[in-house]
């Protein structure tokens, strides 16, 4: 009786456990946006050398090119309580050469570099729904290590 109580016990842990929010599936952390908050600002590190588009997608939903390369697990989650018309995400990381790769639950978005001047990736992109994003801070060469801050506003 003891030994079933014990793993009924164990049981009910793992449950728990399973039921954590996906906030602590990131290597950086996360950020809930809705209406009481509409912008908010992460931070992190780049450096991972595992290819993002073989994690998550060669192309995104606008057919930009993924690129970059980071961790397998995301650098950060995105809960979005509410739908958003228009984000912007913006990375700085002192201009060092970054790409951003956000992969929700319908579609995948990809940023690289956004000009010849500004080597930090940026995303201007509509139609957010409501629910969870996945999100990596890559760099154009595996390894590369650069901290960073990533800015969401609508």
């Amino acid at each position: 009786m003891a030994s079933r109580l014990r793993w009924g016990s164990w049981l009910i842990a793992l449950g728990v456990l399973g039921a954590l929010p996906v906030l602590a599936q990131s290597n950086f952390g996360g950020l809930t946006l809705g209406s009481g908050k509409q912008t908010g600002t992460l931070s992190g590190s780049t450096g991972g050398s595992t290819s993002l588009p073989a994690i998550v997608s060669n192309h995104d939903r606008n057919n930009n090119t993924c690129l970059g390369f980071g961790d397998p697990t995301p650098d950060h989650i995105l809960v979005l309580q509410q739908n958003f018309s228009t984000l912007n995400l913006r990375v700085n990381s002192g201009g060092s050469g970054t790409t951003l790769v956000i992969q929700g639950a319908r579609d995948v978005r990809c940023s690289d570099n956004t000009t010849a001047r500004r080597q930090d990736a940026s995303l201007t992109d509509t139609d957010w729904q409501a629910g969870t994003y996945k999100i990596w801070v890559g760099t154009a060469a595996p390894g590369v290590r650069r901290d960073y801050t990533l800015s969401v506003k609508p």
